[in-house]
């Protein structure tokens, strides 16, 4: 069964944009589904993290036939051959790629260390940017919202500037 995923993608060390796009390359080489979307490339000022450089977020929208697990085996390998290192903590970190699974379909799944919908998906501008550009009319399956209402009532007032450039 084929299902509709959203995933996050974020980069605050490095290049940036490369690994944003050695992300997307990987998933498509991996052939983990077919990308049928690509939000803009967001410039976002990093929040929890003190004197650190800003991201560069996106999310793309994924048809894949995968498991949840499988998909996130695989993103977890990618995010590892790109650079990512896992601090002992659980707080926000610096990372050269972060990807994310914020929805896997209507599905909610509550595994330790894997919760979907993203449980603070709702919270954050950076991710509800990327995501109202490529699904604004995806309702949240747990809140009966869409995320472009998400993004309208959102109290963050953080800094997210959508770039001109592609990726």
């Amino acid at each position: 069964m084929t299902r509709a995923v959203l995933i996050g993608l974020g980069s605050n060390r490095g290049d940036k944009k490369a690994n944003l796009q050695r992300a997307l390359f990987e998933i498509e080489k991996r052939k983990l589904g077919c990308v049928a979307a690509k939000s803009s490339l967001w410039r976002t000022e990093p929040k929890g993290m003190a004197d650190e450089e800003d991201f560069f977020n996106a999310a793309v929208l994924l048809e894949t036939e995968l498991s949840a697990e499988e998909l996130l085996k695989e993103l977890l390998a990618i995010e590892e051959e790109l650079g990512r290192v896992r601090g002992p903590g659980s707080g926000p970190e610096p990372r050269t790629l972060d990807l994310d699974i914020l929805f896997f379909g209507n599905e909610r799944i509550e595994r330790p260390g894997f919760h979907v919908p993203h449980p603070r998906v709702h919270e954050r501008r950076f991710t509800l940017a990327p995501l109202s550009e490529i699904a604004p009319d995806f309702v949240h399956p747990l809140l009966k919202k869409t995320l472009g209402a998400l993004l309208g009532e959102l109290t963050d007032r953080s800094r997210v500037e959508r770039l001109e450039e592609s990726w």
